[in-house]
């Protein structure tokens, strides 16, 4: 699920386009995975209809809970970056967004510890002269580039202004 481009202005070309890094799926895989397993064996130790219709339903909802909660959340998630401007959308029902144009924006600083830094990802913390201030993008892929990406379009976007 992209970024529609109806929603971009005749002029703006996205530059970036990302969904949060893939580590934020390694715990809910996991945990997908000691259900499965627990359940099944659960599954073959029982022996009574109901037991297992009990355990199916169980399973199906940690199933949903833990993981497929947070992969369609990972999945909604999208940071868009364009040469106008900053795109945050977030939520599975509901849709959250938030527009930062590039013109507005005074400061980009990423953070990453050492887990972060090995894996290539990080916080991304957007400083803008709006009324809201800042916006903060965690677990941002390539975010040292990103960082040098948006950078450049910030100070562009200051020359044409």
């Amino acid at each position: 699920m992209g970024y529609p481009s109806k929603l971009l202005s005749e002029d703006e070309t996205i530059v970036l386009e990302t969904h949060p890094h893939w580590k934020t799926l390694v715990l809910p895989i996991v945990e997908l995975l000691v259900v499965a397993g627990v359940a099944g064996f659960l599954f073959s130790v029982i022996d009574d209809s109901l037991g297992r219709e009990i355990l199916s339903a169980v399973a199906v909802l940690l199933v949903l809970g833990l993981a497929l909660v947070p992969f369609l959340r990972w999945r909604t998630t999208l940071f868009v970056i364009t040469n106008k401007r900053v795109v945050v959308r977030t939520g599975i029902l509901s849709r959250t967004g938030r527009d930062i144009p590039l013109n507005r924006v005074n400061d980009v600083t990423f953070t990453h510890n050492l887990l972060e830094r090995m894996l290539g990802c990080g916080t991304l913390l957007v400083e803008s002269a709006g009324e809201r201030g800042q916006v903060q993008l965690t677990e941002v892929p390539r975010v040292e580039q990103t960082q040098r990406t948006l950078y450049e379009l910030v100070e562009q976007a200051g020359k044409d202004s």
